[in-house]
């Protein structure tokens, strides 16, 4: 629902953005388009962020940790581990 609402700010700052520069010419309003694009491609592209999910815990060298949440799309928990040496984090659904 947030997400949604920020696109369509997004999209309204660059509608706003067009429709300055086209009518008036306004240089400023350039600031409307460029923010509102920065919103709409980030909100899009944060789903391609994060990684997915996994059905079973890694194996040797990986270590569990306190974090756990609750995913948004499943509902399930979500428990992260991480390897020490490399600093890298799996998601692992329970």
């Amino acid at each position: 629902m947030l997400r949604n609402w920020l696109i369509g700010i997004g999209v309204a700052g660059i509608a706003i953005g067009i429709a300055t520069i086209a009518t008036t010419g306004f240089p400023p309003s350039i600031v409307f388009l460029c923010w509102g694009a920065m919103l709409v491609l980030g909100i899009v592209f944060e789903r391609f962020r994060y990684k997915p999910l996994e059905a079973q815990a890694p194996g040797a060298g990986w270590e569990r940790t306190t974090e756990r949440f609750i995913d948004d799309e499943t509902g399930k928990p979500v428990t992260v581990y991480i390897q020490p040496q490399t600093g890298e984090r799996k998601y692992v659904q329970e």
